[in-house]
């Protein structure tokens, strides 16, 4: 698992729940470190057993604590390149969503070894899309409830009020509905494709 996954989860907890938080719960699974090195691969069981301890300490299921860290990724005010990297797909939430199948590659671009599942929009009509999560390479972690987090907090990025419903899993693949009930709901946060363009 790219150390990048781990780091994330890291921080989520660390910027969100508090430093002691995270070390207790490090401590609790007793492998000899408390961070995580963003450039670093790790076995997939080490973050199966990070979601499931950091779970339990926060009585959370993990589909709960992945849309968090899904949303968190986008909507904490450190957390400032992935949401640039999304901003970068559209003008709008609909734009946004087309842009979603080429994410992977896009994100390959800037780093060249995180492999993310595949994205597939499908526009079902009248403001309703489904978006197909494929299967992640090298582990079977169900990134489908991030990617839940994502959108909701893209969702309010932009403005858009949305409706969004895990649908499961089937042969590895995850479903998202999506249903576009407001593209202007809000005002949404600033956002300039210039460098140090970003504001809100």
């Amino acid at each position: 698992m790219h150390g990048l996954v781990n780091r994330a989860i890291e921080r989520f907890v660390r910027d969100t729940y508090g430093r002691d938080v995270w070390i207790e719960t490090m401590g609790r699974l007793d492998l000899g470190y408390t961070e995580f090195e963003a450039m670093m691969m790790y076995e997939p069981q080490v973050t199966k057993l990070l979601l499931a301890a950091v779970g339990e300490r926060l009585a959370k299921t993990v589909p709960e604590l992945l849309e968090d860290i899904g949303t968190y990724m986008i909507s904490h005010p450190d957390s400032d390149a992935p949401r640039r990297l999304l901003r970068f797909g559209g003008v709008d939430f609909v734009d946004f969503l087309h842009s979603l199948d080429d994410l992977p590659e896009r994100t390959h671009l800037a780093v060249s070894d995180l492999d993310l599942p595949a994205l597939e929009l499908r526009d079902l009509g009248d403001g309703s899309y489904s978006l197909t999560v494929g299967r992640s390479k090298g582990h079977d972690l169900r990134l489908g409830y991030v990617v839940v987090g994502i959108l909701r907090a893209m969702a309010d990025d932009y403005g858009a009020l949305v409706f969004l419903e895990h649908r499961g899993a089937n042969a590895g693949q995850e479903v998202i509905l999506i249903r576009l009930l407001e593209p202007a709901f809000a005002s949404g946060r600033a956002f300039e494709l210039g460098v140090g363009g970003l504001a809100g």
